[in-house]
């Protein structure tokens, strides 16, 4: 299926962090309301054409901080060579890490993240991190890169200047776009955030991604974004009787529909 235009009108929400008074989340409700859901090992056909199985994990992840990397520094610690296929180049004199014009990623092995199993393994395929969380009872986002389970949210940050000479920090939370990697994401040659194939969630994504919300935002912020979402699709189910569907392309994602589309045409 075709992507669709990630560059279409949305419906935008802002209010104040409840825990700081300083900072201000601005979200994207046309894309936290949308079906989005992680289609690896389902129909994900990868970044790369000539590497269908990897998913998004081809280039390997870039850590955040020095926090982002003492906590996968962890998890390598209780991973076994039962759970990750490149257990002994891991633990090799080279290790699991990388430097990258200065920044440090893990490490590209066999043409993908060291971390990913590749089809065959007897554990599965998949992210060696991600499968021990499952195995270990955590959420995923607690023992991975920060830029992996972020994906496909995408928080960003920016001061804005108040006309009184006062400002505050405002939070950004909206769809990881192929222009988040930057001039490369482009050339991807596929993408799910905006591929309808992937928005086939039996939940929103507010709700299927909260653990992931909660971290970026915390309990008391996610909270108020639930209220918006839920009036936020109430107002979408009115859209859709007649005589309101012009509102459609606002307020529920254009990847969304034409999933939706999709499957009544095979009903």
């Amino acid at each position: 299926m075709a992507e669709t235009d990630p560059n279409v009108a949305r419906s935008w929400v802002e209010f104040d962090n409840p825990d700081d008074g300083a900072e201000r989340f601005r979200c994207d409700l046309t894309w936290l309301t949308s079906n989005w859901t992680c289609i690896y090992g389902r129909g994900c056909q990868g970044i790369y054409a000539d590497r269908p199985d990897d998913g998004c994990c081809t280039l390997g992840a870039h850590f955040a901080d020095k926090d982002d990397l003492k906590n996968v520094r962890r998890v390598v610690k209780e991973l076994g060579p039962d759970e990750w296929q490149y257990y002994e180049e891991g633990h090799s004199d080279i290790g699991w890490r990388e430097k990258e014009d200065g920044a440090t990623k893990t490490r590209v092995v066999d043409g993908a993240c060291i971390f990913l199993n590749r089809p065959g393994f007897p554990a599965g395929d998949g992210c060696s991190l991600h499968q021990h969380a499952l195995l270990t009872g955590v959420e995923p986002h607690t023992v991975k890169p920060d830029v992996c389970w972020q994906l496909p949210l995408r928080r960003t940050f920016r001061t804005v200047e108040r006309g009184d000479d006062t400002s505050y920090l405002e939070i950004s939370i909206g769809e990881y776009q192929r222009s988040g990697w930057g001039p490369g994401g482009h050339d991807l040659d596929w993408y799910c955030s905006s591929n309808p194939e992937a928005h086939v969630g039996k939940e929103p994504l507010y709700l299927s991604n909260a653990g992931e919300l909660r971290h970026l935002m915390g309990d008391a912020a996610y909270d108020v974004l639930v209220t918006h979402c839920e009036a936020h699709l109430a107002l979408a189910k009115a859209a859709r009787r007649p005589g309101n569907r012009t509102l459609l392309p606002l307020l529920i994602h254009p990847a969304t529909l034409d999933a939706q589309k999709q499957n009544r045409k095979r009903v």
